[in-house]
């Protein structure tokens, strides 16, 4: 197996060094390999490497460096579009406007995303995945474009390393792995899973700077609020209705 699967990291620093449209094309290829529910792939990648798109873009990703520095940013999205057109070039009438239609896209751009990403780190590259393609799904779909039928899923910023940063932290495998069914945890178990994850000093950092009592807190209090999850939710929904998968 493939050792970078076991040394990666998250990348947030590229070089001024650009990627080869060869070498951008066979991870590209690699991706459009992926399994996709029933082979429809509807999906779609939007590769942005024009640096005034670049500038266009960060505001919606709130202005992350790495947005504007790596050299090639890749927008994954959720694409019944096409196959919609297809259906009717066909005299085919399709039924995709609704939310399972919507999982089943985005499922498959984002097993996309992992197989490119995957590609991009065994040639060296190094990757950023950005969560915030959905927190501002609307001003992406102005800046980019995309028509009825289209919404982005996930944003990865792509390029040569310029640094080489500590790993960080995973829980142990027996903390997300269910062998047979589902097996609930136990307090005692919560606290062996949590135990070293807790104690990094880069963890007990954040708790003293944000002046919190527990880690779970800067999680639930800082980083990703209650409130904040219900706009970003209602802004998605939104967009997902007027890109028609909410009929």
């Amino acid at each position: 197996m493939n050792s970078t699967y076991f040394t990666r990291r998250t990348i947030r620093k590229y070089s001024d060094r650009d990627i080869e449209a060869g070498l951008l094309e066979k991870i590209l290829t690699a991706g459009s390999r992926t399994s996709t529910t029933g082979n429809m792939q509807v999906y779609s990648i939007i590769v942005t490497r024009d640096n005034m798109m670049k500038e266009r873009l960060a505001p919606a990703h709130f202005n992350q460096p790495m947005v504007t520095a790596a050299p090639v940013v890749l927008t994954f999205c959720a694409d019944f579009n096409r196959f919609n057109r297809w259906c009717r070039q066909r005299e085919a009438e399709p039924g995709y406007d609704n939310f399972l239609s919507f999982m089943t896209a985005a499922i498959d751009a984002l097993l996309v995303a992992q197989t490119v990403c995957n590609a991009a780190e065994e040639e060296g590259l190094g990757i950023c995945y950005l969560g915030t393609a959905t927190y501002n799904a609307d001003k992406i779909i102005e800046v980019l474009e995309m028509p009825t039928g289209v919404v982005p899923v996930a944003t990865v910023t792509v390029g040569w390393p310029a640094e080489i940063p500590d790993q960080v932290d995973r829980l142990p495998l027996e903390a997300v792995v269910h062998m047979e069914r589902y097996r609930d945890y136990t307090p005692d178990m919560i606290d062996d899973i949590y135990r070293a994850k807790e104690a990094r000093q880069d963890n007990l950092g954040f708790v003293a700077e944000n002046s919190k009592k527990t880690l779970a807190q800067v999680f639930t209090d800082v980083r990703y609020k209650k409130a904040d999850n219900e706009f970003f939710s209602g802004k998605y929904l939104e967009v997902l209705r007027s890109q028609g998968f909410m009929a």
